[in-house]
């Protein structure tokens, strides 16, 4: 879990800096001219990563012992 918002936190940093250094600041871009929306789309963007970069946790239940 704690990975996880690292990831999320990773992102939200990134979309801040983002916006702060790369952002259109005469508001004619949606995502890049609102810090907040910025922020919230890198934040997405990490939790995504962390779901697809982390393990997920097996069962130690053996479900291939149906048989």
């Amino acid at each position: 879990m704690k990975k996880k918002i690292f990831f999320i936190a990773l992102g939200a940093g990134a979309g801040f800096a983002y916006y702060y250094f790369i952002g259109c600041h005469n508001g004619s871009c949606h995502i890049q001219s609102n810090p907040y929306i910025s922020s919230t789309y890198g934040a997405a963007v990490g939790w995504a990563v962390s779901t697809v970069t982390l393990p997920l946790k097996k069962n130690k239940k053996d479900t291939n012992s149906l048989i």
